[in-house]
């Protein structure tokens, strides 16, 4: 027994020598960079503290809330089985993907982990699936792109057009490409109806059979969902509310921690130096270099990067692509995020690290070949002048109509498929 413990041992370090000596050694330089210049590591924290408590906080909290709730009533599941003839022929994920990507959609970045970790949990999709979610659901609200990234880093309401329809088309091509990731593997079960037909049919007990109506079939997952649940509503918010400022909580160590990582790495000098094979890079593919410490930032934390690029004194459809790539990319930040919220699944974090590698080199064409299929300046003074009355109007309750108007569409879309289908096996 103890030679096979021993192998085991030496088997799990033959495995993962490599990430565990990076690990080791990126731990010793944020250490090292720590001790340096605790006083601007403790005001990159504060300001890390004040992104969270004035924009992730409260944008963030009710969403997560929300969500807790929707899924302990059931009615993801329902909304799952009408968009699931929709959800499956195109990104090959449950129809349950559906409200991941629409919440995903309203509240950002790391909404979509939250749910797909929860789904998960709950035994309602594979591994796989839960990858492939993670693959295209990951993406900036609207409110950011539009508002902070357009209006405030650019100063060109013109250019949120651009940004916004190179970061979703990117996205939904990313669901498309993924689509095809874990064909080869075994799938796992996917939720409690298997293991409830198979704990009965041990039992010799019998199984409710599902309506094979289309919409009575998704009442019956409502109900279904709703009983395996079990909790009263009362338990079920507190419930939420705990679970999501646990949650928020990490959100904010991860935020805090890069900000002052960022800070620290400006101050020492250490952005620069790692910046010159990317300024070398830039000037060879005739990019103006100026554009590095954006860049460099925006692979730590996305909020940091895309301001710092915005601001550089460069061609602006070189720093319209950066900023595109960096918000697809989102930020070890956000990465980070994600990883401490499917730290309770199996799910795999490669996938999504290519995805968004992925995603960022789509966003950064697209975003170059919109710019130059429609250009900003020709809309910009009607936009600059439209451009306040519509932010008041409707800006308020943008992420809200966009989530109701995606699940609306994916409702009708999953219907019309399952109609022409129905009528095709007629």
């Amino acid at each position: 027994m103890l030679q096979n413990r021993k192998a085991h041992i030496n088997k799990a370090h033959y495995h993962y020598p490599y990430r565990d000596t990076a690990g080791v050694l990126l731990t010793l330089a944020a250490c090292l960079l720590l001790l340096w210049d605790p006083q601007n590591a403790i005001e990159g924290g504060l300001q890390g503290l004040r992104i969270f408590g004035e924009i992730v906080l409260p944008s963030l909290l009710p969403f997560f809330v929300v969500a807790e709730l929707l899924i302990g009533l059931g009615v993801v599941h329902f909304i799952g089985a009408l968009v699931e003839p929709l959800m499956r022929p195109l990104f090959n994920v449950p129809g349950t993907g559906s409200f991941v990507w629409s919440m995903g959609l309203a509240a950002g970045y790391p909404m979509d982990a939250v749910i797909t970790a929860k789904l998960r949990n709950a035994g309602d999709c594979t591994r796989v699936e839960g990858e492939r979610l993670l693959a295209f659901t990951n993406t900036a609200d609207p409110l950011f792109l539009l508002g902070a990234v357009a209006v405030g880093m650019f100063g060109l309401p013109a250019l949120g057009f651009h940004i916004a329809a190179a970061h979703y088309i990117s996205a939904i091509l990313v669901g498309l490409i993924f689509r095809f990731h874990g064909r080869s593997e075994t799938a796992l079960p996917r939720g409690h109806r298997e293991r409830q037909e198979l704990q009965s049919r041990h039992r010799q007990e019998p199984v409710e059979q599902a309506p094979s109506g289309y919409l009575a079939y998704a009442f019956y997952e409502l109900r279904r969902a709703r009983r395996q649940d079990g909790r009263d509503f009362g338990r079920l918010l507190a419930d939420a509310m705990a679970d999501s400022t646990a949650t928020l909580l990490k959100i904010c160590g991860f935020i805090m921690f890069f900000a002052s990582l960022i800070q620290l790495m400006n101050t020492t000098g250490m952005m620069a130096v790692l910046g010159w094979p990317v300024r070398f890079l830039l000037k060879g593919l005739g990019w103006e270099p100026d554009l590095t410490p954006g860049l460099l930032a925006g692979v730590l934390e996305l909020d940091v990067g895309a301001a710092m690029t915005a601001g550089i004194s460069a061609p602006l459809v070189q720093r319209l692509a950066v900023v595109s790539a960096i918000v697809a990319w989102s930020g070890l930040s956000v990465h980070g995020q994600v990883a401490s919220i499917v730290a309770t699944t199996d799910l795999r974090l490669g996938a999504y690290i290519k995805a968004r590698l992925l995603h960022a080199a789509l966003a950064a064409g697209l975003a170059m070949l919109l710019f130059y299929v429609k250009p900003p300046f020709a809309s910009a003074a009607l936009t600059t002048a439209t451009g306040a009355v519509i932010t008041a109007t409707f800006f308020p309750y943008f992420r809200y109509i966009l989530a109701m108007a995606f699940t609306g569409v994916g409702v009708l879309g999953g219907a019309v498929c399952y109609l022409a289908g129905k009528r095709k096996a007629g």
